[in-house]
């Protein structure tokens, strides 16, 4: 597993970067951490008021996942370990005439401490699975609120199958 440790370093990086968006590329921080042997995921408030996870557009002169550990930066505070592969992509909007349905690919950052968002407005806030996901049903179509669930489930997954890989490994010592 290849990660990323987002510090404040990438801000300095972005100081020499035009901080230009590609067009039309969306990217998701999917963010937790792990108490008590819990799985807990930093959702953050969109401008409208609803639950989601930190997102954002890949900047020009980033990687998506260096895009990605912005997004958590900027809008959660989030310093952390981000991986550099997608584990999953979803579709906003996709019933919506007014606009385009959105891509969004998302990847997993385990959190190791949270400082000040710059972003005020955001709430960045601890949920469970299960009340994340109750989360993304308020001012949302289903369709929108299924796909940002689908995705704390495939987290979900990813993160116990690594949890239990380590207590093999652990085990086997």
């Amino acid at each position: 597993m290849h990660s990323v440790f987002v510090t404040t370093k990438l801000q300095w990086m972005l100081d020499d970067l035009p901080g230009q968006l590609r067009e039309g590329e969306q990217v998701a921080a999917v963010c937790y951490r792990i108490r008590k042997l819990k799985i807990e995921f930093l959702l953050v408030r969109t401008r409208k008021g609803r639950w989601t996870f930190p997102k954002g557009g890949v900047v020009r002169g980033l990687s998506r996942a260096q895009s990605a550990a912005l997004e958590a930066f900027e809008e959660g505070g989030v310093h952390g370990r981000i991986e550099q592969a997608s584990f999953t992509s979803y579709v906003l909007g996709k019933n919506r005439s007014s606009q385009p349905a959105q891509a969004v690919e998302a990847y997993l950052c385990e959190v190791q401490r949270l400082g000040t968002p710059e972003e005020a407005d955001r709430t960045p806030t601890w949920f469970s699975a299960e009340t994340a996901q109750s989360c993304f049903q308020e001012g949302r179509s289903t369709q929108d609120a299924n796909e940002l669930g689908r995705v704390v489930v495939r987290a979900l997954a990813k993160i116990e199958r690594r949890m239990n890989e380590m207590e093999i490994a652990i085990g086997g010592i």
